[in-house]
């Protein structure tokens, strides 16, 4: 599996990112993990195609007491298997990074 990990949070930090998930309706249902949505224009191709059966599609973030991952395989939500789910390509890979270091660096959580 290909992650972006961030380690050496504190437990305050972990806990205020947690927080601003839930806010953003970002659970998933399993405690410490959160689906980050796919921005629909970041869609490939088949993607696309088979959005209205199996998306809507998401990054996991698995958040622990102490750290965080990224899983870098787009999930479709609505489907566990098709030839949909695949890895982030390069200029989603990015985006979805740089938006989570965002969010780190709005919650003022250095990482």
């Amino acid at each position: 599996m290909r992650w972006y990990a961030v380690d050496d949070l504190s437990a305050e930090e972990t806990a205020r990112l947690a927080q601003a998930l839930r806010d953003m309706e970002f659970s998933s249902g399993m405690n410490g993990l959160y689906w980050l949505p796919v921005p629909e224009a970041m869609l490939s191709p088949v993607q696309r195609e088979h959005a209205a059966d199996c998306g809507p599609y998401a990054l996991g973030l698995e958040l622990e007491e102490h750290s965080l991952r990224l899983e870098l395989l787009v999930r479709a939500r609505g489907r566990l298997r098709c030839d949909c789910v695949r890895y982030a390509g390069p200029e989603l890979r990015a985006h979805m990074i740089a938006y989570l270091d965002q969010l780190l660096t709005d919650l003022q959580i250095a990482g």
